[in-house]
């Protein structure tokens, strides 16, 4: 026992600082619907501000923490909600993007402002005592002591408080909260800038062990999801002990992957393992979301064939002028292609299926290394080695499905996530992904006679790919599947009224998803040369949904086109602003773009939303019918 117990009481330690951030996320998604992917951003930048008001600044101890935690995470959770307000009406994955969008800003604001990485000594009292034969810091101690204070301080304001009864109220039924003469709009407010709070006493405590990194604390308080999915993301109680779960599994998890250092990553990712297992295991009635007033969309006349048509011949004459204009910079037009099948991808689950997807980074990791063990490995002709590539990733696409067949809206974006960060933690260093080497090679192909190995070939074979892959999901969206996939993203329970299998249905479009990142991964690794795991990180799967939205167009295909330029190509006409500037663009973009489509055409929910709603069973019926004819009369 006493090997363990070193790891038990670092683990307790940094549980309760999980504890404090999941039980701020979870009381915001408790009373005002929307989960706030951007609470580890919230930490983050709370830690910058102590940092810069004591150390730079030399303001004491107890006034800069008071700054940092009570004033600066009131004030972004008042900022917060201004923005949830907006989204009150807003389908979930339009709120899930908003708060990416605000992470993307705030993460990309630190690194602009404060560089990459600074030190962050210890601000709490030095010394130890000795417990059990192990000593344990006065910090640790009074971090955990912190930790107890604070969940058993918010019990106490929920159940004996005025304010904190109306938190509890305004769940329920937020109209009798404002027929009591309490108005919802503050009680929100004061949620949300107590959950920040909470947030930035955790960035502050978490800070000393981990240095001041913008990336590495908004991914470690990402890491309270876990803590927040034991709670069932509605017991604040259960939140804090998932914390305390959280953490000392992680730190046991280190002492028996210590001896094998291809699992080292393993450890950090128990807290995925924990939220998606739980999100798989936990009935979905018990995983009940805020849904989302209907409102009608407007209608709109769909564009003349003729200036459709001529749209697209502009489009196509322009890129197969590129090689022309492009000059040194046509690599990156090839790896431009690369990120239209990416974005074609994600495009398909989001703007035509409803469905929601961050992980779509290991679908392309996938491609990528698949490509690369074919061709350089195996000594496959290039064009098999691509498809096999593509093929290869069906498999990891059927099971990313197996949540989005139970889940949807945030859950499965949650889900998703979390199984995303599972992959990159666990399976990208074994020698079948990226390896000891933490990079993988492909070459560029020689097809017969055609030598592609020159950046104009094989920009130009990158471009029958993805001609092909657009014709691929032109074909889908306007076939008997895609609206069977639009119906499935409008209303389920209508699919299923008329008899028809949703659950298959899912499986297929991220099967289909999966297939089209894999090419993309595939036809970037060849483009580049060489691509590592930092390329192609679970972070980066947030980024590509956030630019997807930003966009603001719901078409599959230019949407595609128009991402991949945003991300890929018109950043190297100003590479000194954007290297400077762009993670924070494309943050505020997707916060714009999210609030600009906030009602798609898969808004509404379908008779299950009806019923969360209080609509009558002859309106459900109805929803059901309307999407069946829309089905079914259109095969006709």
């Amino acid at each position: 026992m006493s090997d363990y117990l070193p790891f038990i009481i670092v683990g307790l330690v940094s549980g309760s600082v999980y504890g404090i951030a999941s039980t701020g996320l979870v009381l915001t998604y408790m009373t005002t619907g929307i989960f706030n992917f951007a609470h580890g951003a919230v930490a983050a930048a709370a830690a910058f501000v102590f940092w810069d008001l004591h150390f730079v600044h030399g303001l004491p101890v107890v006034p800069a923490f008071v700054v940092a935690v009570f004033g600066f995470g009131a004030a972004a959770g008042f900022i917060l909600e201004r923005l949830a307000r907006r989204l009150t009406d807003a389908q979930p994955a339009m709120a899930v993007v908003a708060t990416v969008g605000v992470a993307l800003a705030v993460q990309g604001f630190l690194e602009w402002k404060y560089g990459i990485r600074k030190d962050f000594p210890s601000f709490l009292p030095a010394g130890s005592v000795r417990l059990a034969d192990v000593d344990v810091t006065y910090s640790q101690l009074i971090t955990v002591g912190i930790g107890l204070v604070s969940v058993a301080a918010l019990f106490l304001f929920f159940r004996f408080t005025r304010r904190g009864l109306a938190m509890r109220a305004v769940v329920d039924n937020p109209t009798l909260l404002g027929l009591a003469a309490t108005s919802p709009v503050r009680t929100r407010a004061a949620s949300w800038m107590l959950g920040s709070t909470f947030a930035a006493l955790s960035g502050v405590l978490i800070a000393p062990s981990l240095g001041l990194d913008a990336v590495l604390l908004t991914l470690l308080v990402v890491q309270a999801f876990g803590a927040a999915a034991i709670g069932r993301f509605s017991s604040l109680s259960l939140t804090y002990l998932g914390g305390l779960v959280v953490g000392v599994t992680a730190a046991l998890a280190t002492k028996f992957t210590q001896p094998h250092p291809v699992l080292s990553g393993a450890p950090a990712a128990v807290p995925f393992v924990i939220l998606f297992v739980v999100l798989l295991v936990t009935p979905p009635r018990k995983l009940i979301e805020r849904a989302a007033e209907p409102r009608p969309e407007p209608n709109r006349a769909p564009l003349p064939r003729s200036l459709v048509a001529g749209a697209v011949a502009v489009a196509a004459a322009g890129m197969l002028l590129v090689p022309a204009f492009a000059g040194p910079r046509l690599p990156v037009y090839t790896n431009g292609l690369a990120f239209v099948l990416i974005f074609l991808s994600l495009g398909l689950l989001v703007w035509t299926s409803g469905q929601i997807s961050l992980c779509q980074a290991a679908f392309a990791a996938v491609g990528a290394t698949t490509l690369s063990h074919l061709t350089s490995g195996a000594g496959l002709p290039w064009m098999i080695a691509l498809l096999l590539a593509g093929l290869a990733t069906i498999p990891l696409g059927a099971v990313v499905a197996i949540p989005a067949i139970r889940l949807s809206g945030t859950y499965l974006a949650l889900a998703t996530f979390g199984f995303g960060i599972l992959v990159e933690r666990v399976v990208y260093p074994f020698g079948v992904m990226f390896g000891g080497l933490g990079f993988r090679e492909a070459p560029r192909p020689r097809l017969g006679f055609i030598d592609a190995t020159g950046d104009r070939a094989f920009y130009y074979l990158s471009l029958v790919v993805v001609v092909a892959g657009c014709a691929m999901v032109l074909g889908i969206v306007r076939s008997r599947l895609g609206r069977l996939l639009r119906a499935l993203g409008d209303s389920p329970a209508g699919l299923e009224a008329q008899g028809l299998k949703t659950n298959t249905t899912r499986v297929l479009v991220f099967c289909l998803s999966a297939f089209l990142a894999g090419i993309g991964g595939a036809l970037l690794i060849s483009g580049v040369g060489t691509v590592n795991g930092n390329t192609l990180s679970a972070l980066n799967s947030l980024l590509w949904l956030a630019v997807l939205v930003a966009v603001r167009t719901r078409s599959v295909v230019p949407a595609a086109f128009l991402a991949a330029a945003a991300l890929a190509v018109v950043p190297t006409y100003a590479r000194e602003f954007f290297t400077s500037y762009s993670t924070m663009l494309f943050g505020l973009a997707a916060i714009g773009g999210a609030l600009a489509g906030k009602r798609p055409a898969w808004l509404h929910g379908g008779p299950r939303h009806l019923e969360r709603t209080g609509a009558s069973p002859v309106a459900a019926r109805d929803e059901a019918g309307r999407v069946g004819l829309a089905v079914t009369g259109a095969t006709r």
